[in-house]
């Protein structure tokens, strides 16, 4: 599979499910690179990662800011597309959704695009 565009993933050293969400990026074709970070709510205000969607890890790839949680899919489908958002963010950590697998579960989930001053969901996964 060639590789996608090169995701930086900022997370902290001690975080299992942002390695399995790392792993699933990987696994998609996107070439990763971790950078352990012990203090990451100053980073997320730095990118400007809105209060309101934060989760615990964050990336860049290609411009944007990925926040959480969200599936690789939805990322590739954000770089084809190219709108003009800051980013996609998964809040909180939804069971079932990528490096948060617990068997079959997957609880209803949006990915929300975001800009300064504006939320859209970008996409919706499990039953809604």
């Amino acid at each position: 599979m060639p590789s996608l565009a090169k995701v930086t993933v900022y997370k902290s050293p001690t975080c299992g499910c942002c390695e399995a969400w790392v792993d699933h990026l990987i696994e998609n074709g996107f070439e990763v690179a971790v950078v352990d970070e012990p203090q990451m709510n100053p980073l997320k205000g730095s990118l400007g990662v809105p209060n309101d969607l934060r989760s615990c890890h964050t990336a860049k790839v290609d411009g944007y800011i990925i926040e959480g949680h969200v599936p690789a899919s939805d990322i590739q489908r954000l770089l084809v597309e190219r709108p003009d958002v800051q980013g996609l963010a998964v809040p909180n950590m939804p069971i079932g959704s990528p490096g948060m697998e617990m068997g079959t579960r997957v609880d209803p989930y949006r990915v929300m695009a975001f800009s300064a001053d504006s939320r859209t969901v970008f996409a919706e996964h499990g039953q809604h």
